[in-house]
């Protein structure tokens, strides 16, 4: 939702604050003041492509900034295009290029007007709203699980006839390599076990010497131990007539303690050195045989045992190549049979929305007094090479003025304003389940009048319920109906250039505005009809 825009220097506009409500707000004014520099302020904002000609004669750049809340996270973002057409962009005051904007932004924003290019008129996005509409989540997650169970069932089966035509090179030395490796067998950490344990078993006899002797100079007559245990007996005689020598006894006697666990240690350590000749042999060996097969596909073991896997897999596939095959066909066979089931109950489910969606959107049509003016939802099966995550089948959303007319794509709408109600008619049926926040029309009221005015203001504040909605009108029916109303007028700057200002009326200031949408003027009647209008 949009929240706050600060515009300098667009178009005609020098600088300008537009803070629109949550509900409708309405933007009013004459002709020419320019209340299309505010939307192109919008799209430049929300990341849409623009040029030099955006930027207000005499200004080196056109600035844009907004606050914006997507869901609950506040966005603060800015875009400059300068003179010579260039752009940058900040979002919370990082660097964003024109894509990130409109990542962030432009997915919250529908500029519905003539010329965009509207999140409703791209068919990619229709069987995104129907499913929302319908509610139809389930029906979809399974087909997606199923399609994604297909495809890797598909892939699994082009990899195992791809191993069964394995060039005979190529088999040749996986075999070479599977019989190199096995010859030697190396087990899971067999590695790294020898290679801790070998130089222990290689300096055996050097281990038990230093040993003994680590032994006998703790614990031999007149060695350490003896040594310390009398000088603790000495500390802690004098200790009877000197008290400060008790804490050094007794650090020496726990010293001696201590000495006492280390020989015990160290000569269980000598005691057990193993000083097997043969082992040392074995070891060794089996360490060489390693050090080939790591000279031969290291530098590490874990490579070795990758490429014995890679190996193992090109043999077997050329091997068992055709129980492997059957089985991944079969593979396949179940898994196109549960897609084909998935894909069935997604289409039920779309089939018998389509209509329903249809009808609620031609309902707002006749609201809007569009004649014979038709929205139907086709539903059109595809080719099984054809199917994606969107689905089975075509979604589209079709168009037709009067009876009788052919059904066209939605985007072939010639009018702007016949483009711009039936967008509102289909935005008011999508309801909530519509991921944009912020609708933004320009041009929904062209050609229109009467009473026609009453419904399509009546149906614009319906939308309000569910949407921030900004729209630039003509229509004081409209008008009268906002939650929040501005007003684009033209004025002159201190450089006696025009420029555009944009304020919120309240009071008698809208009482005016709304007269003079009425009839041109602020006479007494037109005045007195402003009221009345605004008091309903």
């Amino acid at each position: 939702m949009l929240d706050e825009l600060h515009v300098q220097n667009v178009a005609l506009i020098e600088d300008a604050v537009f803070s629109p409500c949550d509900g409708l707000t309405v933007v009013t004014g004459e002709t020419g003041a320019g209340k299309t520099a505010l939307l192109s302020a919008i799209k430049l904002l929300v990341g849409e492509r623009a040029d030099s000609s955006a930027v207000r004669d005499g200004s080196d750049a056109a600035r844009v900034e907004g606050r914006f809340f997507v869901g609950d996270e506040e966005v603060v973002a800015e875009r400059r295009l300068t003179s010579d057409g260039r752009s940058r962009g900040t979002i919370n005051g990082d660097m964003a290029t024109v894509k990130m904007l409109a990542a962030t932004l432009g997915s919250t924003v529908d500029l519905c007007g003539q010329h965009e290019h509207q999140h409703l008129l791209k068919p990619a996005n229709h069987a995104v709203m129907l499913d929302a509409w319908a509610k139809d989540e389930a029906e979809l997650a399974a087909y997606r699980k199923a399609l994604a169970a297909a495809k890797e069932a598909q892939e699994h089966l082009e990899s195992v006839r791809q191993a069964g035509k394995a060039s005979s090179a190529m088999l040749e030395e996986a075999r070479f390599v599977l019989a190199r490796i096995d010859e030697v067998d190396p087990r899971e950490g067999e590695y790294e076990e020898i290679e801790e344990r070998l130089p222990r078993v290689e300096h055996a006899e050097e281990l038990a010497s230093s040993a003994d002797q680590a032994y006998r100079c703790i614990s031999a007559d007149g060695a350490a131990l003896e040594l310390v245990r009398e000088a603790a007996a000495l500390l802690d005689d004098m200790a009877e007539y000197d008290e400060s020598l008790r804490s050094s006894a007794g650090s020496l006697q726990e010293a001696s303690y201590l000495l006492e666990d280390v020989a015990r240690d160290v000569r269980r350590y000598r005691d057990g050195v193993d000083r097997d000749p043969e082992l040392l042999q074995q070891l060794q060996e089996r360490m060489g045989a390693f050090h080939g097969l790591i000279r031969l596909w290291g530098p590490r073991m874990e490579d070795v045992l990758a490429k014995r896997a890679e190996a193992a897999e090109i043999v077997a596939g050329v091997d068992d190549s055709h129980n492997r095959l059957k089985e991944a066909e079969q593979a396949v066979e179940v898994a196109e049979a549960q897609l084909r089931e998935a894909a069935e109950a997604l289409d039920k489910a779309r089939n018998a929305a389509a209509p329903n969606f249809s009808k609620a959107v031609n309902v707002q049509l006749g609201r809007l007094k569009m004649g014979g003016a038709e929205v139907v939802c086709q539903v059109a099966p595809l080719e099984r090479s054809k199917w994606t995550a969107s689905g089975p089948s075509s979604v589209e959303f079709m168009y037709r003025a009067s009876e009788g007319m052919t059904l066209r794509p939605l985007a072939r709408i010639a009018s702007g304003g016949e483009i711009s109600r039936v967008m509102l008619a289909c935005k008011v049926v999508l309801g909530e389940v519509d991921a944009r926040d912020t609708l933004v029309f320009d041009e929904v009221d062209a050609g229109v009048g009467g009473s026609v005015a009453v419904s399509l203001a009546d149906v614009l504040a319906d939308l309000a319920k569910t949407h921030q909605v900004i729209v630039v009108t003509h229509l004081p029916q409209v008008a009268v109906r906002a939650d929040r109303h501005f007003v684009v007028s033209k004025s002159q700057n201190a450089d006696g250039m025009n420029v555009t200002l944009l304020d919120v009326v309240e009071g008698d200031d809208r009482v005016f505005e709304v007269a003079r949408m009425l009839a041109g003027d602020t006479s007494a009647a037109s005045l007195a009809h402003a009221r009345e209008l605004l008091a309903d």
